[in-house]
């Protein structure tokens, strides 16, 4: 899962398609992301210490990762991410359609001499 916290993404699937919004929580065991505005529910609270006034609270529910697609920072199109070595020898996520590095995902190995 290359998708990380504050990436832009993109709906491609629901009601919500099409709209362009930050990752706010990633779930990688069970394959599903929190995305800013996106899949908006009502939860019905009653009242209590913590909401005196009580009725519904708007809160954003998690989104299927396959109903998201990352968008690139230097082409800005929505697009599959990749990985590979660098030339020092690091793991980086790379845009699939226009080959820029979009950060490491791990550091070089330590090579024993």
């Amino acid at each position: 899962m290359l998708i990380r916290t504050n990436d832009l993404v993109e709906v491609i699937a629901g009601d919500d398609r099409g709209t362009r919004a930050k990752v706010v929580r990633v779930d990688r065991r069970g394959g599903r992301v929190v995305v800013e505005g996106v899949n908006r529910v009502y939860k019905h609270v009653r009242r209590s210490q913590k909401n005196p006034q009580g009725g519904r609270l708007s809160r954003e529910m998690p989104v299927n990762l396959s109903n998201v697609q990352f968008v690139c920072g230097s082409c800005g199109k929505a697009t599959r991410l990749g990985s590979r070595i660098t030339a020092a020898g690091a793991k980086e996520r790379y845009c699939r359609k226009c080959g820029a590095g979009n950060g490491i995902v791990a550091p070089p190995r330590g090579r024993a001499q």
